[in-house]
């Protein structure tokens, strides 16, 4: 079985170039393959191939020409795709295609990284472990324009009498000391559902 390695240290063997080529063979509209992790460097990171379409593209992809199409990299996710390997294998269902990353989930953030990648890793590696002891944990939604992290809380901090202090004193004042450009964090949880929460 021989493989195509990409400029983003990724390896789409052979079979499994042939099948994706098959499937956009079908579509009338794509340009090729993306490839992203959502939720990089995180234990929810998962990694995603799909149709790419006229806009879908991005000027921070890594694009790679193999012989039948084109792989648009999320620039973002790069550096977690590192050392992944996709797959096709033909078995008695049909077939199936398997991606490995085994860096997806693996932390990787330096003073370059992206600010959604630096708030997850302090998030998973220093918030979340604190809010477990409680049943809780809590993840990033989205950085506004002006530079706002949009957060969920969940578990045992959903409904929590004591999440405004969380919030406050543990969670901002964390990330605002360690993503220095971060002008605030912001909850969207609704916290009328006490069901699970640790502090009612």
């Amino acid at each position: 079985m021989t493989a195509v390695q990409s400029d983003v240290n990724l390896t789409i063997t052979e079979s499994a170039q042939d099948y994706l080529a098959e499937l956009l063979s079908k579509q009338d509209d794509v340009i090729g393959v993306r490839v992203f992790i959502t939720q990089p460097g995180t234990p929810k990171a998962e990694t995603c191939i799909a149709y790419c379409r006229e806009g879908d593209a991005n000027d921070n992809d890594v694009v790679v020409d193999y012989k039948q199409f084109k792989a648009y990299y999320e620039g973002r996710s790069v550096p977690f795709l590192d050392e992944a390997y996709i797959d096709y294998s033909t078995d008695r269902m049909g077939g199936q295609l398997t991606i490995k990353a085994p860096n997806a989930r693996l932390p990787k953030v330096s003073a370059d990284s992206p600010v959604e990648d630096r708030i997850n890793y302090v998030l998973y590696n220093e918030i979340n472990p604190s809010l477990a002891a409680h049943g809780g944990e809590v993840s990033l939604l989205e950085v506004t324009e002006d530079q706002y992290a949009v957060l969920k809380f969940g578990g045992g901090c959903q409904g929590c009498g004591m999440v405004d202090v969380t919030l406050k004193e543990g969670v901002e004042k964390t990330l605002l000391e360690q993503v220095p450009e971060l002008a605030g964090v912001k909850d969207t949880t609704d916290h009328s559902n006490t069901e699970n929460a640790y502090f009612k």
